[in-house]
């Protein structure tokens, strides 16, 4: 076989077809005017867009008993495969008065270049006011919003394994790989490493609390093709609490950015230097602060933003944490069971591991996807915890759980 370039384009049966019609046949085949064998790599989607229309279109793949499957009814149709090998397929264009037929062929080969079990780009950061914010990573005067994202693409892409902080609630990150992380049936797609821990108090540490604090994922698939997190329908991993009522779908939040001629007002016995530092307001009706503390003097708002107003919206999780000491010196912020990041300690590879199949859509309908392009993780509580402040969900790494692992990483604890 000839080995043509890798299909990076869209293909398009086009208005010049030739139509070959045999005496004894009542649908003509559609001849592509192209090859009809095509070589592509695999976990690599690539859409196919006929120029003519119909009433109906049929996109059918033969199994491997011989029978033809049906893949698709829609116009266009995006081919994706995890395994390599041959995949004989046909198109149909259903129609009284033009019906075309074309049979064709995609063989699914290895990548000339490996790819990678890690992140390797990163979309977007925007963090939500925070303890941590504009020192992980570190902001520097004049910095942009695509210089911080360099900066954390820099710290958790490939076996790199800095932490990076979202800040309070809905503070998120996008980012993808080096190709399409596939939806495996029966197994769990992609892992997201935070720094979670349990307390070393015994019985604290049994019901698995410590320093948990959860955030969302969702995932996107490039259905325009575009290589951009832009307008592709973005759905949610349903973790354990989705579908629990102390969980608020549709919330929506609001931060000010600080005055800085406004007065610190100070609560010392918690550590705090200005307890209404950062003011946000919420859909619900509810306000408070992002109070500031003396361990972290910086300004918490994410400066390389010219917004005043920072607005999220998403999934609200219950509270978590709780004052253990009853005199706000002992906060214990407690693990969901599953379906979150930050959640559980690193060595937890499999509570710390998503699946595809959980996906939602935003009225909690389960979807179907073939793979995701994209993933974006964004704090999910609300709360403050005392001297320990803002629950902010931390990444450090990402992993494509489907691609073999080379390298070495060494995950925190």
């Amino acid at each position: 076989f000839r080995k043509m370039k890798i299909l990076k384009q869209i293909w398009t049966l086009m208005a010049s077809m030739v139509l070959i019609t045999a005496c004894t046949q009542d649908i003509p085949t559609v001849s592509l005017g192209i090859d009809d064998i095509y070589y592509l790599e695999r976990m690599k989607s690539y859409k196919l867009t006929p120029a003519f229309t119909g009433q109906e279109y049929r996109w059918t793949m033969k199994t491997a008993s011989g029978k033809d499957s049906l893949v698709s009814t829609e116009s266009t149709y995006i081919f994706l495969q995890k395994d390599e090998g041959t995949y004989d397929m046909t198109f149909e264009i259903i129609d009284p008065v033009t019906p075309y037929k074309h049979d064709f062929r995609f063989i699914v080969i290895h990548e000339e270049i490996e790819y990678s079990p890690y992140i390797a780009h990163v979309y977007e950061y925007r963090p939500a006011p925070g303890q941590f914010i504009n020192t992980m990573p570190e902001y520097k005067a004049g910095d942009t919003e695509a210089d911080m994202c360099k900066k954390v693409e820099e710290s958790i892409s490939g076996t790199n394994n800095i932490m990076i902080s979202l800040g309070a609630y809905g503070g998120y990150v996008t980012f993808g790989f080096d190709h399409t992380v596939m939806n495996v049936k029966g197994e769990k797609d992609f892992m997201v490493l935070g720094n979670a821990f349990y307390s070393d108090i015994g019985s604290y540490k049994e019901k698995k609390g410590g320093s948990c604090e959860p955030g969302i994922v969702m995932v996107a698939f490039d259905k325009n093709q575009n290589g951009k997190p832009d307008k592709d329908e973005w759905y949610e991993l349903a973790g354990s609490e989705y579908y629990k009522p102390s969980t608020k779908k549709g919330y929506r939040i609001t931060y000010s950015r600080p005055d800085p001629d406004k007065k610190p007002i100070s609560d010392i016995s918690n550590g705090l230097t200005d307890v209404t530092y950062i003011l946000w307001t919420d859909n619900q009706g509810g306000e408070g602060y992002v109070s500031k503390n003396m361990f972290h003097e910086q300004n918490y708002y994410p400066l390389w933003l010219e917004e005043d107003e920072l607005t999220f919206e998403g999934t609200l999780l219950p509270p978590n944490g709780v004052d253990e000491s009853g005199f706000g010196t002992y906060w214990v912020l407690y693990s969901y069971p599953w379906g979150y990041v930050d959640n559980h300690p690193n060595k937890d590879a499999d509570l710390n591991s998503f699946d595809i199949d959980w996906a939602v859509d935003k009225e909690g309908n389960p979807v179907h996807l073939p793979g995701v392009d994209f993933i974006r993780v964004y704090t999910g509580l609300n709360q403050y915890c005392g001297r320990i402040g803002e629950t902010s969900t931390e990444i450090t790494n990402a992993r494509d759980l489907h691609i073999q692992d080379k390298s070495t990483i060494i995950p925190n604890p």
